[in-house]
C-alpha cells in the first residue's frame, strides 16, 4: 500500500472491499472516478445514495466509477458492520457501484487515500473532510481534479464543466479510435473540450 506521501496517483493506493480483500486501485486505470464517504443513518444519505446510483447508471457505460467509503466519524452514522452497509446501500438504494472497507477519513487513523484525496485537493475551510457525503473527482490518470462539498447534490456533479470533460476524455479512449482531444480555457474561465476525428 502506498503511503500518501510517496504516491502519484490514486492508482498507486491498495483498498479493501467490503469482504476485506485488497484492491489495487491501478484496475480502475482509464476510469474517471467520483470517491465518497457514506453513511446511512445521515440527513444527507437518502438524496445522496438515490442521487448516487443515478449519476452510476447514466455512465457506467461511459468510463465512470463511483467508489464508496464508509465512515463512521461524523456524528456515529455509520455505525453497522460491512454486510449491513452493502446490504442498506445495494437493497433500499440498488447501489451497484463498488462499497469499500469502513475507513476514517481524518485523524491519524485516516485512510493513506484519505490523506493523499485531501493532500491534492484542500476544502474551502482546510483539508479535512467536513461531513459525510464529501466527494472526489478523479481523472482517468487517477489525478485528483475536483472537490465537492456534502451539501453537492451527485446529479449537479454531471453539469459542472470538469465532469464533462473528464468523462468525454474517458469516452474517447474506450472507442479506441484515434483522436486529438483539446482543451482550453475560455475568457470567462469555463473548461471546455473538442475532438477532431483523425482518419488514418
Amino acid at each position: 500500500m502506498a503511503a500518501a506521501s510517496s504516491a502519484t496517483s490514486v492508482h498507486d493506493f491498495t483498498v479493501k472491499d467490503a469482504s476485506g480483500k485488497d484492491v489495487d486501485l491501478s484496475v480502475y486505470k482509464g476510469k474517471v472516478l467520483l470517491i465518497v464517504n457514506v453513511a446511512s443513518q445521515c440527513g444527507l444519505t437518502n438524496s445522496n445514495y438515490t442521487e448516487l446510483s443515478q449519476l452510476y447508471e447514466k455512465y457506467k457505460d461511459q468510463g465512470f466509477e463511483i467508489l464508496a467509503f464508509p465512515c463512521n466519524q461524523f456524528g456515529g452514522q455509520e455505525p453497522g458492520s460491512n454486510e449491513e452497509i452493502v446490504q442498506f446501500a445495494c437493497t433500499r438504494f440498488k447501489a451497484e457501484y463498488p462499497i469499500f472497507d469502513k475507513v476514517d477519513v481524518n485523524g491519524n487513523n485516516a485512510a493513506p487515500l484519505y490523506k493523499y484525496l485531501k493532500s491534492n485537493k484542500g476544502g474551502l475551510f482546510g483539508d479535512s473532510i467536513k461531513w459525510n457525503f464529501s466527494k472526489f473527482l478523479v481523472d482517468k490518470e487517477g489525478r485528483v481534479v475536483d472537490r465537492y462539498a456534502p451539501t453537492t447534490s451527485p446529479m449537479s456533479i454531471e453539469v459542472t464543466h470538469s465532469f464533462a470533460a473528464h468523462i468525454l476524455f474517458a469516452q474517447l479512449e474506450l472507442l479506441g479510435s484515434h483522436y486529438n482531444i483539446f482543451i482550453y480555457i475560455s475568457t470567462e474561465g469555463y473548461q471546455e473540450a473538442a475532438w477532431e476525428f483523425l482518419n488514418h
